[in-house]
C-alpha cells in the first residue's frame, strides 16, 4: 500500500510546506472528516505548543467542520491526553497537531479512533485517497487564523485520570526533576507529581513556540541527567515534545531508557498475573540484553518493526499488554490505548519507590554497547536493491555472529538513514560502524 502523506506516526513535515501548507491541511481536515464520520460525527482536537500548531489547528478544525464534523478544541495537551479524552468523552475521533520529538520548524497531524487508538494503515490510506480528490479545488486560499479558545478543564481531567491510576501511598519526601521538553507536558507533568506529594523541580517547562525539544527532553536525556545529579534528586523524568515518551534518570545521573522500563515492568507484572502469556514486545532496536534478561527469567520477547503502531499491532495480534521502544514510548494496554510518557513515569516512580530507589533498579544491568548513526543521504534508494550495501551488511553480520546485531533502515518520520550497531565490545561496534558508513556514503552519497 503506497503512502504519500502518512508515515509511521501520522503525517509529518516542515510547517508551511507541502503537505503542511494552509490549503492542504484544510483539505486534510475535510478528507479526514468525511472518512471518519462526516455529518453528525464529533472530534476533539489538541496541539503541542510549537509556534505553527495554532494555525495548523485552525485549518484542520475548519476543514473538519466543512465536512460536517462537530469539533471541540482541547488546546495544548499531551498526545496521550488527547487520545484518552477523545475516548472518554465519546467523540467519534480525535486529532493531535504535533511533530513529537522533531524540532520546532516541523509539525504533524495524528488521528485517533473513538476508542483512543491510532488509525490503522488502511484507514489512513482512505484519508489519503479522499485528500487527493479534494486538493486543488476552487476554494479560496484560507487565512492562517486561530483555533479559538480551548475547552476548559481538559488538562485537569487528564491529570485526575492519571492520579486515579496511582496504586498506593504518596511521593511525599521525594524530590523529582522533570524535563518537559518545552512541550505539551510543561504544565500537566508538574501538576501530576505535586498532587502526589513530591517536591518537583522543573526544567524546560517554559515553551516559547520555538524551544520545543531544543537541547532538552527525552532526546537529550544525558544532558538532563547532569541536572538531576546536581539537584540532589531522588529521580528524574524527561519527556518529549508531545509527552508520549519518557526516559528515567537515577540520582547518580544514569539514564534508564525504554528497555530498562520494559524489563522492570515485566518483572513486576509477572507474579501479579498482569502479563498474559509471560511475554513482552519490543522492536528491532531493543538492546540484546533485554531479550536475554527476559529469557533468563522465563519470559518471551518478540520484536516488532520500529514504530509504536507496530508494537501495538503485535500486542493486539497476540493478546498482550506490555510493549515499547528504547525511546521510552511504552504501551500498557490494560491502562491506556497509546504510549503515555506521564503514565510511564508514574509507573516507574512507583517501582522505584517499592525497590528502595531508582539506583536499585539499575544495579547489575549492563546493556550491550550500541551506536546509532543518522545519515542524511543524497539518494533514498531501496536498500535491498543495492548489491554493495547488502554484501557489506551480510559480511559484518557474519563477523559478529551471535555477539551483536545490525539494523539499517530509513526513518519513517525524518529524512534520515539510520544505522544501528550493537556488539559485546565498544571496539567491535566502532569497527562495524566505520566500515558500513563508508559503504553507505559511497553508494548513496551524503547530503
Amino acid at each position: 500500500m503506497r503512502r504519500r502523506y502518512f508515515g509511521t506516526d501520522g503525517l509529518r513535515g516542515r510547517a508551511g510546506q507541502f503537505p503542511l501548507d494552509l490549503p492542504t491541511v484544510r483539505a486534510l481536515g475535510r478528507a479526514a472528516g468525511l472518512v471518519l464520520g462526516g455529518a453528525g460525527a464529533s472530534a476533539l482536537v489538541g496541539m503541542d505548543p510549537r509556534e505553527s500548531s495554532g494555525w495548523i489547528s485552525a485549518q484542520l478544525l475548519a476543514g473538519l467542520r466543512e465536512s460536517g464534523v462537530e469539533c471541540r478544541f482541547a488546546g495544548v495537551i499531551p498526545t496521550p491526553g488527547l487520545a484518552r479524552l477523545a475516548a472518554a468523552g465519546g467523540y467519534t475521533f480525535g486529532a493531535m497537531v504535533s511533530a513529537s520529538h522533531n524540532p520546532f520548524e516541523d509539525n504533524g497531524i495524528k488521528f485517533f479512533s473513538g476508542r483512543g487508538f491510532k488509525l490503522p494503515d488502511e484507514t489512513e490510506h482512505h484519508i489519503e485517497v479522499a485528500l487527493e480528490g479534494l486538493r486543488g479545488g476552487s476554494r479560496p486560499a484560507p487565512d492562517a487564523g486561530s483555533p479559538g479558545p480551548a475547552e476548559e478543564g481538559t488538562e485537569r481531567a487528564y491529570v485526575e485520570w492519571l492520579q486515579s491510576l496511582w496504586r498506593g501511598g504518596s511521593l511525599e519526601g521525594l524530590r523529582l526533576v522533570l524535563d518537559g521538553a518545552n512541550g505539551a507536558a510543561h504544565r500537566v507533568a508538574p501538576a501530576l507529581f505535586r498532587a502526589l506529594g513530591a517536591e518537583v523541580v522543573c526544567h524546560a517547562c517554559e515553551p516559547d513556540g520555538r524551544n520545543i525539544n531544543a537541547g532538552c527532553g527525552s532526546l537529550h536525556a544525558r544532558d538532563f541527567a547532569v541536572r538531576v545529579r546536581e539537584a540532589g534528586a531522588d529521580m528524574g523524568f524527561a519527556f518529549d515534545g508531545d509527552a508520549d515518551r519518557c526516559m528515567a534518570v537515577t540520582p547518580s545521573g544514569k539514564v534508564l531508557d525504554g528497555d530498562f522500563i520494559l524489563y522492570h515492568e515485566a518483572r513486576a507484572r509477572l507474579p501479579e498475573d498482569r502479563l498474559p502469556g509471560g511475554w513482552v514486545v519490543g522492536t528491532v532496536m531493543s538492546n540484546l540484553w533485554l531479550e536475554q534478561a527476559l529469557k533468563r527469567e522465563g519470559m518471551r520477547f518478540f520484536r516488532a518493526p520500529v514504530g509504536d503502531r507496530y508494537v501495538l499491532q503485535c500486542l493486539q495480534d497476540r493478546g498482550g499488554l506490555l510493549g515499547g521502544e528504547p525511546s521510552g514510548h511504552i504501551l500498557f494496554l490494560d491502562l491506556a490505548t497509546t504510549g503515555d510518557g506521564l503514565l510511564t513515569a508514574l509507573n516507574y516512580a512507583m517501582l522505584a519507590r517499592d525497590a528502595g530507589g531508582m539506583e536499585a533498579l539499575a544495579e547489575g544491568i549492563r546493556p550491550y554497547p550500541q551506536v546509532m548513526v543518522n545519515l542524511r543521504v543524497e539518494r533514498r534508494l531501496p536498500l535491498e536493491e543495492q548489491p554493495a550495501i547488502c554484501a557489506a551488511v551480510e559480511e559484518e553480520k557474519a563477523r559478529l555472529s551471535d555477539r551483536g546485531r545490525i539494523i539499517l533502515r530509513y526513518s519513517g518520520t525524518e529524512p534520515l538513514l539510520r544505522l544501528m550497531v550493537e556488539a559485546d565490545t565498544p571496539s567491535r561496534v566502532e569497527g562495524v560502524v566505520e566500515r558500513l558508513r563508508a559503504v553507505l556514503v559511497r553508494t548513496l552519497g551524503e547530503a
